[in-house]
């Protein structure tokens, strides 16, 4: 279920399908301030149907002020919230350049998605695009310990044309792989890939 963010008929529109039986609201990928008046409506109605709502974080272009984001998280502890894209994926490292949207090279522990995963219940991370492959693979050492330290927090995404998940172009089944190859065991691969998007979709499944 999605809308225009400030949009004035976003929240109705967005609640009509809610009704209708959506699980989710998003991906917002509009530009706009996180937490702007039209953006917080949202996540108010996130709440009242117990649904997440997904966002795409993306410096200049999209949902603004991801370091002001924790706000959110604190007024509305209600509402789960999904980030993803180069500004979440990039933030692992705590010496992040905002202007790199796929950085490379070893990770400063320490960034700002690793304290919100860590910090706050209501905030999950969805691994689609190159943006979450690269942070994959950009340093093993690291994803292995992001993985064991937020198992509970990922979701796994491909955002993949593929629709047969095979090809060069499938950032998803290169993601799939990583996630088999860096999780500390099998449980925690099966949360990733399925458990944990299972539970916080409220999917019957």
């Amino acid at each position: 279920v999605n809308e225009i963010t400030d949009e004035a008929n976003a929240p109705a529109e967005i609640e009509k399908y809610l009704k209708l039986g959506g699980v989710i609201i998003g991906e917002q990928k509009f530009a706009v301030e996180c937490d702007s008046a039209a953006s917080q409506k949202l996540y108010e109605l996130a709440a009242a149907y117990q649904v997440p709502i997904l966002m795409h974080f993306q410096l200049t272009t999209y949902n603004f002020g991801y370091d002001r984001m924790h706000k959110m998280f604190e007024k509305y502890p209600k509402t789960n919230f999904i980030g993803h894209a180069q500004t979440v994926w990039g933030n692992i490292d705590k010496n992040y350049d905002w202007k790199d949207n796929y950085p490379k090279g070893k990770v400063t522990p320490g960034g700002i998605t690793d304290r919100y995963l860590a910090d706050y219940p209501n905030f999950f991370a969805d691994m689609s695009a190159g943006s979450g492959l690269n942070a994959l693979t950009r340093d093993e050492d690291h994803t292995r310990g992001f993985f064991d330290r937020h198992q509970d927090k990922i979701l796994y995404g491909s955002d993949c044309a593929d629709h047969l998940g095979r090809g060069t172009g499938c950032q998803g089944a290169g993601t799939i792989a990583m996630i088999r190859k860096l999780a500390p065991n099998p449980k925690a691969v099966r949360k990733i890939l399925f458990e944990n998007a299972k539970r916080v979709l409220r999917l019957d499944v």
